[in-house]
């Protein structure tokens, strides 16, 4: 995207923001805040994905097939999913902070919470709308979610674990968790459908571009270094 502006380019890396905690265990109070907020935006974007009821993201599919077998609601489901997950940290010795737990905790909850406050539409094009509105949140979420260096969430933790043990490509790796998720999802009864397809193409450019909101916003100079760089959960 080199003929566009600067300012139009999507963000390639985390920016270094004023509020970026210096450990993984300790913040300050506006750091937590842009953290919940973040997780909160990125969950409500779940849920309109979820309202749209076009299909939603392969994690959000295995929940959904999760509450469909067992009754349980999407929030509570999501929430055990992301212990599941937590626990296959243990032999992969990866390290938590406080942005995992509470990545655990807000997303299930606004998932949850906002899944029934948003009305349920029954035009096609206003659901292919909260689609894309979804996308967005998940987006934006995602570039405050990132910036504040509290620790991976659930599923990223998982993915990195795996890629330093074994030494196969962290694309390779993210991919073979996001169909895994995706297929057991989808046996259970979770739903597939053109908002599963348009999450998959269109998340990568709507973090992409959050983070460069986020970026402009706090004014960063610098970016993560590559190797420093936290990932995202979704």
């Amino acid at each position: 995207m080199a003929f566009l502006p600067g300012f139009l380019t999507p963000s390639r890396s985390v920016p270094l923001t004023r509020w970026r905690s210096e450990s993984r265990w300790s913040s300050q109070p506006s750091t937590l805040a842009i953290l919940i907020g973040g997780l909160w935006i990125f969950g409500t974007g779940e849920a309109l994905l979820v309202v749209a009821d076009l299909g939603v993201g392969p994690w959000t599919v295995f929940a959904q097939g999760l509450t469909a077998k067992t009754g349980l609601n999407i929030g509570v489901t999501t929430f055990i999913i992301s212990v599941f997950v937590l626990l296959a940290w243990i032999p992969l010795r990866e390290r938590p902070g406080l942005g995992t737990i509470a990545n655990a905790i807000v997303i299930a909850t606004a998932l949850e919470v906002m899944s029934t406050i948003i009305p349920h539409p029954t035009h096609s094009g206003i659901r292919i709308l909260l689609v894309i509105a979804g996308i967005a949140c998940v987006g934006i979420g995602s570039g405050l979610y990132l910036t504040t260096n509290l620790g991976p969430g659930p599923r990223d933790g998982m993915m990195t674990g795996i890629h330093f043990k074994t030494g196969w490509p962290v694309a390779r790796v993210r991919l073979g968790i996001e169909v895994g998720a995706l297929t057991i999802g989808w046996f259970l009864g979770g739903t597939v459908g053109i908002g599963t397809v348009l999450f998959a193409v269109l998340v990568g450019p709507f973090v992409a571009y959050g983070l460069k909101a986020v970026g402009i916003m706090a004014g960063a100079k610098q970016v993560v270094e590559p190797d420093q760089e936290p990932e995202l959960d979704a």
